[in-house]
């Protein structure tokens, strides 16, 4: 069972994200939040696929060695969303997750999530792609959604466990989980090698 297996570590979850806490909890496994302030660009060109992973190791290596003991297990991630080559980050503001919510309308879009898992004697990455296809939104849902949710926390300005994924998305392939932002399955798999 992973209790047992991660009875030995001290689990440190980077990352104040409210989903992502609720979801390692959900595991049924103990741990403390820490976070360290990271930049969050990347070069131009950069695979999206890389980028996930680029954002989540570098919150990983943002603690020192020093911070590490033999029971020390440290888990980052850092999910973008992209429409087509375009990254969508998290919206400064209304009209930025309208205008965001727009482009998403009636297309297509991956979610990527990059995690990394960092223990003293071992350092694990890996990354997550989930499609989602949304339906032709109406003006007036997203404005509704925008003005009565929390688009701001969220990269591409909406959560799918929230009500435009309850009436805007027509299917996903791939990790629902890994669209709320820690593909969960995944996660538990390599835990399991620890």
């Amino acid at each position: 069972m992973i209790q047992d297996i991660l009875s030995t570590y001290q689990l440190i979850l980077a990352s104040g994200s409210p989903r992502r806490q609720k979801l390692l909890r959900e595991l049924g496994v103990d741990f403390k939040v820490q976070l360290r302030p990271v930049p969050e660009d990347h070069p131009a060109g950069m695979k999206m696929e890389e980028i996930a992973l680029l954002l989540s190791e570098r919150k990983a290596a943002a603690f020192e060695d020093e911070f590490f003991t033999e029971n020390t297990m440290l888990i980052t991630a850092d999910t973008i969303v992209c429409l087509g080559d375009e990254v969508l980050g998290k919206p400064a503001g209304r009209e930025e997750a309208i205008e965001t919510l727009l482009k998403l309308s009636g297309r297509k879009h991956r979610v990527i999530t990059g995690v990394s898992i960092k223990t003293l004697k071992k350092n694990v990455n890996f990354s997550v792609s989930t499609d989602v296809y949304f339906k032709e939104l109406g003006k007036e849902e997203i404005i509704y959604y925008v003005d009565h949710y929390e688009p701001y926390d969220k990269a591409g300005a909406y959560g799918i466990q929230e009500w435009i994924g309850y009436i805007g998305i027509e299917k996903i392939e791939g990790s629902f989980y890994n669209v709320m932002g820690l593909p969960v399955l995944k996660l538990y798999e390599e835990l399991l090698k620890f």
